[in-house]
């Protein structure tokens, strides 16, 4: 026997529930990630890489849960665009996951070399991606249009911490050409995190069509 049909906007309250599980999952597994690295924990790094097949499978729920809401005609304009907004989230999203394994796999190649200096810039910057995915999302759902304007912001300083770091390898180029591989591999986890910030910038400008 078929199921039976929800009303429309119990659907539509599913829908962000499930959104808001699928960030909570990739906001773990961005503070997982770098405390991999921070900590040269491999046991943790695999933890977070093996947790990537759960966030894959939330998005294909998500996609199926929103063509079943656009099959169906009761559906508003301003209902449709939220529809179709959530299903380019939940593309966000996947793709934060995806850097986080990124993140992982660089701190196992890390995690049985002596760090060169003191990680203080990637913890920072993971903290400011964890913060931005999940006001971010939360703004989304509530349909927040005034949020998105200060979360938008919040990039600008992801970004300039990404742009001291790439100077800082400059530096490091030129003083201790022994450290090169290193400062590259943490030049790359912090890339990864400025991209995870504007995956949740992307989701603040859809904020709008919601």
């Amino acid at each position: 026997m078929a199921k039976p049909k929800q009303p429309f906007e119990e659907e539509l309250k599913e829908l962000r529930r499930m959104l808001l599980e699928m960030g909570v999952a990739a906001e773990e597994m961005i503070g997982d990630a770098v405390a991999a690295l921070v900590r040269q924990n491999t046991e943790i790094a695999n933890a977070v890489i093996e947790r990537d097949n759960i966030v894959d499978r939330m998005e294909q729920e998500v996609e199926l849960h929103c063509l079943r809401l656009l099959s169906r005609k009761a559906a508003s304009g301003s209902e449709l665009r939220h529809i179709t907004s959530a299903l380019r989230v939940a593309a966000d999203i996947e793709r934060i996951a995806d850097h986080a394994v990124d993140i992982s796999e660089a701190a196992k190649r890390l995690s049985a070399e002596a760090i060169y200096k003191p990680l203080v810039d990637i913890p920072h910057l993971g903290e400011i991606a964890q913060n931005m995915l999940r006001l971010t999302l939360d703004a989304f759902v509530r349909r927040d249009r005034k949020e998105a304007p200060v979360l938008i912001a919040s990039d600008d300083e992801a970004d300039a911490i990404y742009k001291h770091m790439r100077n800082e390898l400059k530096s490091t180029l030129e003083s201790d050409p022994h450290a090169v591989s290193q400062a590259i591999s943490l030049l790359f986890v912090a890339y990864y995190l400025e991209r995870i910030c504007d995956h949740c910038t992307n989701i603040a400008e859809r904020v709008g069509n919601a």
